[in-house]
């Protein structure tokens, strides 16, 4: 179920700037070498999950994209800029253009989940500060109904579910996975090499703890199976010679 920010009404004080009109960066360099291989390796991952429950493409997600809650002077201080996030039931294209970012009160629907990766002590993604923490404003204005902090250092992984108005820590399953019905999938920590790096990477299983593939091992799986295929055939081209063999040595042709 997503969350819908305060839908427009007569009193609202349109032209407010959309996603063309604001800063899309606020100027600042990436703290964390990990956050673009790590959000690649997310959208990768579940993009086929994405296409199965948004047939149209009626989706959208942001990888270190702003979301835009409130005007300010600078624009760019209005905004929380997440490591990663995913909308669902939102155009992919606004008037034939890629977003530049997310303007809430342009488009009124909250990302379903929000997850952040945390460079320093993890202080900030956790500040409840009203008007400036970064926990506060996913909780109070942005409201995704999941929110995510993801500590590579430390192996740590925090799901929050928004449940009345407030999130409370959503528990790991049997599997140490944090399940996300309404996806589909589950949230956890998989230690493996990706990028040439063995990392306690930030992954997604299905409902039955299948691992989501990439699309490199989603290569490799097909691959395995092509050559396994290929070495089936070679056995059953091998066995059928060896049984001609037999049949002829008895007088008798394979073919008859």
């Amino acid at each position: 179920m997503t969350s819908v920010t305060n839908p427009p009404n007569a009193l609202t004080p349109f032209p407010f700037p959309d996603h063309t009109q604001l800063p899309e960066s606020d100027g600042t360099f990436v703290k964390n070498w990990q956050e673009h291989p790590q959000s690649i390796l997310l959208t990768d991952s579940i993009t086929p999950i994405l296409k199965q429950l948004n047939p149209e493409g009626e989706y959208c997600i942001g990888q270190d994209l702003g979301i835009y809650w409130r005007l300010t002077d600078p624009p760019e201080k209005g905004a929380e800029a997440p490591d990663w996030f995913y909308v669902p039931n939102v155009p992919f294209l606004l008037n034939g253009k890629t977003r530049r970012s997310y303007v809430l009160w342009r488009e009124f629907i909250a990302p379903l989940i929000v997850l952040e990766f945390v460079s320093g002590d993890g202080s900030e993604e956790r500040d409840k500060t009203p008007l400036k923490g970064k926990f506060w404003i996913y909780e109070q204005v942005i409201r995704p109904p999941f929110y995510g902090i993801y500590e590579a250092s430390k192996a740590s992984l925090e799901v929050y579910h928004l449940i009345e108005g407030q999130y409370q820590i959503l528990p790991a399953n049997e599997r140490g996975h944090y399940p996300i019905v309404s996806l589909g999938v589950e949230l956890g920590l998989w230690l493996g090499v990706y990028q040439n790096v063995e990392l306690p990477w930030l992954r997604w299983w299905d409902l039955q703890g299948n691992l989501l593939l990439n699309g490199d091992e989603r290569a490799e799986q097909e691959r395995q199976r092509a050559e396994q295929e290929s070495q089936r055939a070679k056995q059953e081209s091998q066995r059928a010679d060896r049984l001609a063999a037999q049949l002829r040595s008895l007088g008798i042709e394979p073919e008859a």
